[in-house]
């Protein structure tokens, strides 16, 4: 099932998980920036990294702009990992974040309290909370050179691609798309989450402060907390940072431990 499913990519199997890990990747990026992930993990940890459309082994489909029918795919993938009885905990990072949110509201909206299929922790980082408008305003209507700009900017992208024509005509449409997606979100309203949410920033990160990582507690019913990370977690480094590579208390670990 996993090798044909094209929205689970980098998953490696382990029988003897006591957990599972679903992450989401950042606009622009996918499945693969978690692929060594497994590896800084005990085994009772199985990491599911999501590929969403329009990248890397998904290249040739076409990116969602909007959240619904985007979280009707991801639900889709993944009923067959939350259908089996291995807890689940959704992690987002950036863009990823917003996903890993609505994801855990409809599984909470699908399913009746205590059932097995309902996430056991929600995890976001380097976000603001969904009802907070970008701070730089849309990225996604800027003209190509703005655009270009304003990813230097945010220092996720290297020089060489931004400077590389072909290689930016193929990066484009993904980034308006995951923008877009990124931009225009708002939640609708609904009861706040009944599940553990962490909120994780980066000290350094000039787009997400900490009053931006507080405002996504009241999402939650259940504990919530937000954790500061030394280095940056976001655009000066955009590839989603463990945070147990700070401080190995905050390692996941299955329920119960």
């Amino acid at each position: 099932m996993t090798a044909l499913n094209p929205w689970l990519a980098f998953r490696r199997p382990r029988p003897e998980a006591r957990v599972r890990l679903i992450c989401f990747p950042f606009a622009g990026g996918g499945a693969s920036i978690y692929r060594t992930w497994p590896d800084a993990l005990p085994a009772s940890i199985e990491v599911c990294p999501v590929q969403l459309p329009g990248r890397e082994s998904r290249l040739r489909e076409t990116a969602h702009t909007s959240m619904t029918p985007l979280v009707d795919g991801v639900l889709e993938a993944l009923a067959p990992l939350v259908d089996d009885g291995v807890p689940t905990v959704l992690f987002g990072h950036s863009m990823g974040g917003i996903i890993a949110f609505e994801t855990a509201r409809r599984l909470e909206q699908l399913h009746p309290p205590g059932a097995p299929q309902r996430p056991r922790q929600l995890i976001v980082s380097a976000r603001r909370a969904p009802h907070l408008p970008p701070l730089r305003g849309t990225l996604h209507t800027l003209p190509d050179d703005q655009l270009r700009n304003r990813l230097r900017e945010l220092n996720g992208t290297p020089e060489a691609v931004l400077e590389h024509p072909e290689l930016m005509e193929l990066m484009l449409p993904l980034l308006r798309a995951d923008f877009e997606l990124n931009d225009t979100f708002r939640p609708a309203p609904a009861p706040a989450l009944d599940l553990p949410l962490t909120a994780y920033g980066g000290t350094q990160d000039p787009d997400v402060a900490r009053a931006d990582l507080d405002a996504w507690l009241p999402y939650t019913r259940g504990p919530g907390a937000v954790e500061m990370i030394g280095r940056p977690a976001e655009r000066g480094d955009d590839r989603p940072r463990r945070p147990w590579q700070d401080d190995p208390r905050r390692r996941p670990s299955a329920p119960g431990r």
